[in-house]
């Protein structure tokens, strides 16, 4: 599904965060990235997204070269393909929950009868009318996470997508990310602080500057 072949990324101050990185994510697999801060998880997520460019070495998702594609392909694979969930949400504030859902089915000219069920499934049923303005932060999130899901992505990446949420509902998110990720055969990647987001996932991985490893601790400890 997602190949990195001898990643290296540095920042412009001339500090290298990732330096010859190679890892393949197959398909249907759910991988927990942790690691301490600044080591570059999110850098990582931000490449895989096509948000950055690597410094050297290349991306294929689908034994297809990112870099190969032009802008319009690659805008294309990300919009068709790829569900994102970030830290800043990214929720428009002029749309409803509904609308802001929704955007990738129509982007995708699709048709947009599961939003309701997709409302429903992140707790906010019924409220599809409200604005971004009228939610909590944790509602926010659980906004963007809908909208990543909503038109089953085949890799779906996250950032920190627990953190503004409470335990029980934290729970409840990550059992619908799990679910979905499973039930269409995509593959998913998530970036996580919290042992118990990790501990949902197939694997848990270290980001180190030696790269990518099976974590030695457990999660849940």
């Amino acid at each position: 599904m997602l190949e990195l072949r001898n990643i290296n990324k540095g920042y412009t101050d001339g500090r290298q965060v990732l330096s010859d990185l190679s890892y393949t994510l197959n398909a249907g697999e759910y991988v927990a990235i942790m690691g301490d801060s600044g080591v570059g998880k999110s850098t990582l997520l931000n490449l895989i997204a096509g948000l950055d460019t690597p410094d050297s070495g290349e991306l294929l998702i689908g034994n297809v070269a990112i870099s190969s594609l032009d802008d319009d392909a690659a805008t294309r694979l990300r919009r068709e393909a790829f569900g994102f969930i970030f830290q800043a949400f990214h929720v428009l504030p002029h749309l409803t929950l509904s609308q802001n859902i929704s955007l990738p089915l129509l982007l995708n000219g699709a048709s947009t009868e599961r939003v309701e069920n997709m409302l429903s499934s992140v707790g906010l049923q019924g409220r599809g009318n409200d604005f971004p303005r009228q939610l909590s932060g944790g509602e926010l999130q659980r906004v963007a996470i809908a909208r990543a899901l909503i038109h089953h992505p085949k890799l779906v990446l996250a950032d920190e997508p627990t953190g503004n949420l409470d335990p029980d509902t934290a729970h409840e998110v990550l059992m619908l990310m799990r679910d979905e990720i499973k039930t269409n055969g995509a593959s998913g990647i998530i970036v996580t602080h919290s042992k118990a987001a990790a501990a949902m996932a197939d694997r848990v991985l270290i980001l180190t500057k030696e790269g990518l490893s099976p974590a030695d601790l457990q999660p849940d400890q």
